[in-house]
């Protein structure tokens, strides 16, 4: 079936809600795991005597794999068939899931959370691209809208859900968690979800910059999650900081002569579009380092229950949920220069304000605060920072354009996760020493806020609303984009998977 013949559904009709129901469930599970992985940390890191660099990787290696392959991911769903990839990767997936859940020692989870970002790649894009190719233009963003509801219902409960089950069973089952829910999909996809694909894609897949990709962000996250145990003069260091950089040159190379490129290097000249994801890597690379060690703090230095640590961050997924929507409308009436400015700076003070997150362990007090003052920045930010990398682009690498700013965000918290415990003096076991994790932690939450700060700085000065046709009086105002929330890049701790 040819993606033209697909787009049948109606968003009233039985076969449509399967369909919704089928994708917002397999986009889900990702986002399940990425929520609750941040918080059974210091159980990990306690039952397998391990230090804070293998910590590190059990966070970095899903989301190495996961940012390498999400363009490969895409671009296998439309040549052979969205259903076939999405379905692909949730089995592959919920496999990866039960062998992390079985792990005997930390090598082994590592392992097992490289291959399970794999899955997550390959199923991630195929969950909006089966509705964007299943449903009636008329019902699409209707059913888009539903399915972003649907799933931020799943990012809010997933907290709740994993911070039960590392306290009512193991750490293990948040990852079991997820075979029972892919059994299901997969059960349901095969018979309730349109095959589609993209009849006018021509040229070959690019596996080749997909490795070179792999291997440019394996070197580099060695290099900095290790360096500062082994040692910058390590032989290890430097030989995988010499792989990073080949790898940069080949993927560079590759992209720059392929014919079908899976990252179009052409889309950077446009000033607008580099900005834009100069300003997501800075945002997000701040707000995921700090809210990696978050919880860890909560548990270790404030007494928090895993249960508790994971509901500590459930304002920011409400506020996000509430004004996400009304922050794309009134950046689309006003422009989107003036938020992505202002935004960073209160994500970054709220940031900063974390510091006061050790001092007690009074949730309404320490932790609350903060996390609504950076809970309103990312609401005033990431809806007209999304919608403005995707109408930069040109109109024929939209699709693109929110694959490289997912990316952007996603290789933007792989790296402070692996730079910002060292910059902090949290290595080794220090993570599980309450009054030198909090004095590491306030270097931390000031370094990203800082940094988050300076994004807000970089947008004032290199981002520029668009010029705009009058509107004819009486005109009503233009429709907010559905996208704007749907395509913004993953939050770690919200773990909006896209």
């Amino acid at each position: 079936m040819t993606q033209a013949d697909a787009s049948v559904l109606t968003y009233s009709s039985a076969p449509g809600r399967w369909v919704l129901a089928i994708t917002v469930l397999g986009s889900g599970i990702a986002a399940l795991d990425a929520t609750v992985v941040n918080i059974a940390l210091p159980t990990i890191g306690r039952d397998f005597h391990t230090g804070v660099s293998d910590l590190q990787w059990v966070i970095n290696g899903y989301t190495l794999t996961l940012a390498a392959f999400l363009l490969l991911g895409g671009s296998l769903g439309d040549r052979f068939g969205r259903r076939k990839v999405f379905l692909i990767g949730i089995v592959w997936f919920a496999v990866a899931s039960a062998a992390c859940g079985l792990a005997p020692n930390a090598l082994f989870l590592i392992v097992t959370r490289v291959l399970q970002g794999v899955g997550a790649a390959l199923l991630t894009p195929g969950s909006l691209a089966i509705l964007e190719a299943s449903f009636v233009p008329d019902d699409r963003a209707r059913a888009i809208g539903a399915w972003s509801g649907l799933s931020g219902v799943a990012i809010a409960a997933g907290p709740l859900i994993g911070g039960y089950l590392i306290t009512a069973a193991s750490w293990r089952w948040i990852f079991f968690i997820n075979v029972p829910i892919a059994v299901v999909v997969v059960a349901l996809g095969a018979r309730h979800v349109p095959e589609s694909r993209d009849v006018t894609v021509t040229g070959k897949i690019d596996y080749a910059g997909a490795l070179a990709a792999v291997v440019f962000l394996t070197g580099i996250t060695f290099a900095f999650i290790e360096a500062p145990t082994l040692g910058w003069s390590s032989p290890s260091v430097l030989v995988m900081t010499v792989v990073g950089v080949a790898g940069l040159a080949a993927f560079l190379v590759r992209e720059h002569r392929a014919s079908s490129p899976m990252l179009p290097l052409s889309i950077f000249r446009e000033r607008q579009f580099a900005a834009t994801n100069a300003v997501t890597f800075i945002v997000y690379a701040a707000l995921v380092g700090a809210t990696f060690l978050l919880p860890v703090v909560l548990q270790v230095v404030s007494g928090y229950s895993p249960l508790a640590s994971g509901l500590a961050l459930l304002p920011l997924t409400i506020i996000m949920l509430a004004l996400s929507a009304r922050s794309g409308k009134l950046a689309a009436r006003i422009g989107p220069r003036l938020q992505m400015s202002v935004g960073p700076v209160v994500v970054g003070a709220g940031l900063a304000l974390l510091t006061i997150s050790t001092e007690g362990a009074n949730y309404l007090i320490y932790v609350l605060p903060p996390v609504v003052i950076f809970g309103l920045g990312l609401a005033i930010t990431v809806a007209p920072l999304t919608s403005t990398a995707m109408s930069s682009a040109p109109a024929e690498h939209s699709g693109i354009a929110s694959a490289v700013n997912n990316d952007v965000a996603r290789f933007g918290g792989l790296l402070a996760v692996a730079v910002l415990p060292a910059l902090a003096g949290i290595t080794g076991t220090v993570y599980l020493h309450p009054a030198a994790l909090a004095a590491g932690f306030h270097t931390a939450a000031l370094i990203s806020g800082i940094a988050c700060a300076a994004g807000g700085v970089l947008a004032a000065f290199t981002i520029t609303n668009p010029e705009r046709a009058p509107r004819p009086a009486g005109a009503p105002e233009p429709e907010e984009c559905l996208h704007c929330s749907l395509d913004a890049p993953p939050l770690t701790t919200s773990a909006t998977s896209r």
